[in-house]
């Protein structure tokens, strides 16, 4: 006795299924250099006369490797690591839920980096921001929240 095989019918629905939300389009976003926050006046004007007017330009010098940020910095009359400092607030700032006005803090909180951010722990990372918070501002008013926290990360990871 032979038996033909089960066929799986398949429901082809136009909308995804409800436990599964759609990825928003995550796209990186560039500020001018004037909004990375720790600069001041005269770092803004010597980045803007070597061209570096937006933070796309100073993650560029990023990507030419470690000699050309010597150059770089040199030519800025700043140090490599002030140098790094700007390019891990530019790289933060990419993304879209942290922008110019949380990347300062997670470079705070230890956050070098898009990939550092990905790795990170909403709660462990949100305990350590609201440390912060107090120890520089002596109140939790205006802190992210662990939502907050946990939307950069997801966009850390799906972005970086």
């Amino acid at each position: 006795m032979s038996r033909s095989p089960k066929c799986a019918t398949i429901w082809l629905h136009p909308f995804p299924p409800p436990h599964r939300k759609p990825v928003p389009d995550l796209s990186a976003q560039y500020w001018p250099i004037e909004q990375l926050p720790g600069l001041n006046a005269s770092d803004r004007r010597k980045l803007k006369h070597f061209g570096l007017v937006t933070t796309a330009d100073l993650l560029n010098v990023a990507q030419s490797g470690n000699c050309h940020k010597t150059t770089v910095a040199a030519q800025l009359q700043t140090k490599v690591e002030r140098l790094n400092r700007w390019l891990a607030m530019a790289d933060l700032a990419r993304l879209p839920a942290v922008g110019c006005q949380y990347c300062g803090l997670l470079l705070h909180a230890g956050m070098l980096s898009v990939t550092d951010l990905s790795a990170a722990s909403a709660p462990q990372l949100h305990r350590l921001i609201q440390r912060l918070h107090v120890s520089t501002l002596r109140s939790v008013r205006n802190c992210p929240s662990v939502a907050q926290v946990s939307q950069w990360i997801y966009q850390a990871r799906h972005l970086g």
